[in-house]
């Protein structure tokens, strides 16, 4: 299965600009889960503009339900 980017490129909320993994999803989570973290789609806009992609913040946003 190939990657489509065009077509991921549209729902990627990530506002990390010089990104790039921008629409390349499988790269982006291989990325981010080696450093114990989730990629910027997981989180709420404003969240995600914190660049904290912890799991422990991702865990303090389920428990405060804002995700």
């Amino acid at each position: 299965m190939e990657c489509n980017i065009d077509k991921n490129i549209s729902s990627c909320n990530c506002s990390y600009e010089p990104c790039p993994r921008k629409g390349s999803c499988c790269d982006c989570l291989k990325y981010h889960l080696k450093s114990r973290e989730l990629p910027g789609c997981c989180f709420p806009a404003d969240a995600e503009k914190t660049y904290n992609r912890s799991f422990e913040f991702f865990a303090s946003l389920v428990n405060g339900n804002k995700v």
